[in-house]
């Protein structure tokens, strides 16, 4: 039913400046999927016994992070809040798969897509935010004891 309201089909035209912004959001969902799916892949390739070392220390720090459910920066913290989740996490997160020779990599990777798929969402990690609680309060016993002989007026 075609009227004076309603163009007909041929009629409307789309431009690709149109479609950018919606091709942004797609990549960015692309993007945010890989991250997220590169965190678990972290998680399996420090349970690997052919990861390095040093890729595993890595590894555990960032994923300790990623699934720990408290920010080293909170959220609430204008515009810093959200540098760790948007900046500093996808960083350390390809920082460290760089550093997976290729074969774990792979291995790892196929383990979380098969885990993503029956489950559905990623781990957590009580131990992730039992370690930035830790940091938390070192960083407050530093600043105690570097401001305490400033704050101190002897009598």
């Amino acid at each position: 039913m075609h009227g004076p309201w309603r163009p007909q089909a041929e009629s409307v035209h789309v431009s690709p400046d149109m479609l950018a912004p919606m091709r942004i959001i797609a990549d960015l969902k692309t993007w945010a999927k890989r991250i997220k799916r590169d965190g678990v892949t972290l998680w399996f390739a420090g349970k690997n016994p052919r990861t390095p070392w040093y890729a595993k220390a890595l590894g555990v720090f960032v994923v300790a992070y990623a699934l720990s459910p408290i920010d080293l920066i909170p959220d609430f913290i204008p515009v810093l809040g959200y540098v760790d989740d948007v900046l500093l996490l996808p960083v350390l997160i390809w920082l460290t798969i760089r550093l997976l020779p290729p074969e774990v990599l792979l291995e790892c990777r196929s383990q979380a897509d098969g885990w993503m798929q029956r489950e559905g969402s990623k781990p957590s990690s009580r131990a992730g935010a039992v370690l930035i609680v830790v940091l938390w309060l070192a960083l407050g016993v530093a600043v105690w004891f570097w401001l305490k002989p400033h704050l101190y007026v002897p009598e």
